[in-house]
């Protein structure tokens, strides 16, 4: 800034003496000094100096840069921004993300095939008709009891069967019945998990479920399980009591024995015995 104002002041010395004699000058040639009387000729050439003397004043200022303000603008300044943010659209990728979240939240929600049993509890709703709406626990018989069309057989019915089938009995009392049942708690589908697992206990069995996938529920093995001993108890319809069946957790990963990893049925009883069962099968 120094610098540039230096040089500032040296035009105008330089602007100004020069300005002085140029005036000298003309007062000379054109005999325009003091008392002179002016004619159309000296008054050309006088405006005509003057306009070289103020072309040659705004040349000097010009390249003296007197009149920079010193500042430095960025690049690009004073230009308005051309570029504006868009959010990035909705690929099918992240709907499928979203679907998958969904998904997960509904993991525990009755798959289409459930079959009802004795003891469930279900949500039976008659749109526009609340009077015929009602929740209601299937009785050991296998039966509900509703208004209107009284005792229905639910057991061995899908929810969607049930619904048809009360829409059909509705429509002798209804007009355009639209009848929908929910299965809201799973009482009749258990197994049950014992021995030695982290968790043992009673799970409903809302879905098909495998062996391995039901020990995973139940926490998984203890240290001390056998678990190549892994023995389940079924009721067989055909037959009278129980059958026996025994898995190995070691044959269905390691050894592609799959065919053990069988699907859970409703009233299994599945027994991890402990090693020390194994080893001393007596105490």
């Amino acid at each position: 800034m120094g610098v540039v104002a230096a040089a500032g002041h040296q035009n105008i010395n330089g602007y100004r003496a020069c300005l002085k004699q140029s005036q000298k000058m003309y007062n000379l040639n054109v005999g325009f000094g003091a008392g002179a009387v002016p004619t159309e000729r000296t008054m050309i050439m006088k405006y005509s100096l003057w306009f070289l003397i103020i072309a040659l004043a705004l040349a000097v200022s010009s390249g003296s840069g007197f009149c920079d303000s010193g500042s430095v603008k960025p690049p690009g300044a004073g230009k308005l921004p051309t570029e504006t943010t868009v959010l990035p659209a909705a690929t099918p990728q992240t709907e499928k993300a979203i679907s998958q979240v969904v998904m997960d939240k509904l993991s525990n929600a009755v798959s289409s095939e459930y079959v009802i049993g004795a003891e469930d509890m279900l949500d039976i709703t008659v749109w526009r008709n609340p009077d015929l709406s009602r929740q209601v626990q299937v009785r050991p018989d296998g039966r509900i009891s509703m208004p209107i069309i009284r005792d229905v057989v639910a057991v061995g019915k899908t929810p969607t069967q049930l619904a048809e089938e009360m829409t059909s009995k509705l429509k002798e009392y209804v007009q355009n019945p639209v009848v929908a049942v929910t299965l809201k708690e799973v009482n009749s589908s258990n197994v049950f998990l014992l021995g030695e697992v982290a968790h043992p206990g009673r799970y409903p069995l809302k879905s098909k479920m495998t062996l391995l996938q039901g020990i995973t529920i139940a926490g998984g093995f203890k240290e001390t399980a056998a678990r190549n001993q892994i023995v389940i108890f079924r009721f067989i319809e055909t037959a009278p009591g129980q059958k026996r069946f025994t898995a190995s957790y070691d044959d269905i990963v390691l050894r592609s024995g799959i065919s053990d990893n069988f699907e859970l049925k409703p009233g299994d009883t599945l027994v991890v015995p402990s090693e020390s069962m194994v080893v001393f099968p007596g105490r």
